[in-house]
This record gives structure tokens, C-alpha cells and sequence, in this order.
């Protein structure tokens, strides 16, 4: 499977997840608890694979380096807000205006990802090479999920 549709399905997997936690209340810091967790442990295997596999290829490469490195960046700020949403109080406006924010700037990374780099990326890379990378990511997946 090419790394297109495996980081498509990952997307939207997290979307959903997104999509669960702002149909919480702060009243629901259980399951807000479970769901932060849960979206932190994707999103962190998902964009450790994607740096690894995928960006540090496209890199390498005059079409698609920029825009590589800005996925990267984008990366580290997800992360940031994902830390701080496991770390807080689950129950707080605060903590439902960061998830917000989390929303906004994973929503606009997804569409910078599919749009613009996938288009790029597909110019750059062959269908083999797009079929290794995503090979190597199902494959770090896994060995991620079992190690956990």
C-alpha cells in the first residue's frame, strides 16, 4: 500500500477522534481522559513514522523540501498542545479552547498534507518508491503497537 492512503486513513482516524472529544463536556473528564490519550498515542506513531519515512525523503528532494520542512514544524506544535491537553485538567474552558486550537492546527496540516505535499510527492517519487515508504510505515506501526 502506498503511503497515501495508509496516511489518509490514519487522518481520518484521528479526525473521529477529534470529533469524539469536542462532543464531550468539561463534565466528561473521564472520557476526555481516555480520548486525549488515545488521539496523543496515534498522532505520536502516525507523525514519528511520517518524519522517519516520509519527510526526511521529501527533504531531500528541490519540489517538496519546504514543504517537508514546514510539516515537520507543524508536527512540533501538535505534539506541544497534545502534551499539554494529556498534562491538564480535563474539566477547564481552558482546556476545551486548547483542544480547539489542536483542532484547527491538525485540520489545517491534513489539508496541507493531501493538498499540496501529496501533490508534490507524487510528482517527486515514483509508485514504488511511494509503495516502500508506506511498506516501512505499516511496518514501524506495527512494531510500535506491539511494543507498547
Amino acid at each position: 500500500m502506498d503511503f497515501y492512503k495508509l496516511l489518509h486513513e490514519d487522518h481520518l482516524k484521528a479526525e473521529s477522534l477529534l470529533q469524539n472529544l469536542e462532543d464531550t463536556t468539561e463534565r466528561d473528564k473521564y472520557a476526555r481522559e481516555n480520548l486525549i490519550r488515545e488521539l496523543e498515542s496515534e498522532l505520536s506513531v502516525h507523525s514519528d513514522a511520517e518524519e522517519k519515512f516520509l519527510y526526511s525523503r521529501l527533504q531531500r528532494i528541490d519540489a517538496t523540501e519546504d514543504l517537508a520542512f514546514e510539516a515537520v514544524e507543524q508536527h512540533k506544535v501538535i505534539k506541544t498542545l497534545l502534551e499539554e491537553l494529556v498534562d491538564e485538567p480535563k474539566g477547564t474552558a481552558e482546556w476545551s479552547a486548547k483542544l480547539a486550537v489542536l483542532k484547527q492546527n491538525l485540520e489545517q496540516h491534513i489539508q496541507e498534507e493531501e493538498g499540496p505535499l501529496f501533490s508534490k510527492a507524487k510528482k517527486a517519487l515514483s509508485k514504488e518508491e511511494a509503495g516502500l515508504i508506506g511498506e516501512a510505515i505499516a511496518t514501524y506501526k506495527e512494531q510500535r503497537a506491539v511494543s507498547a
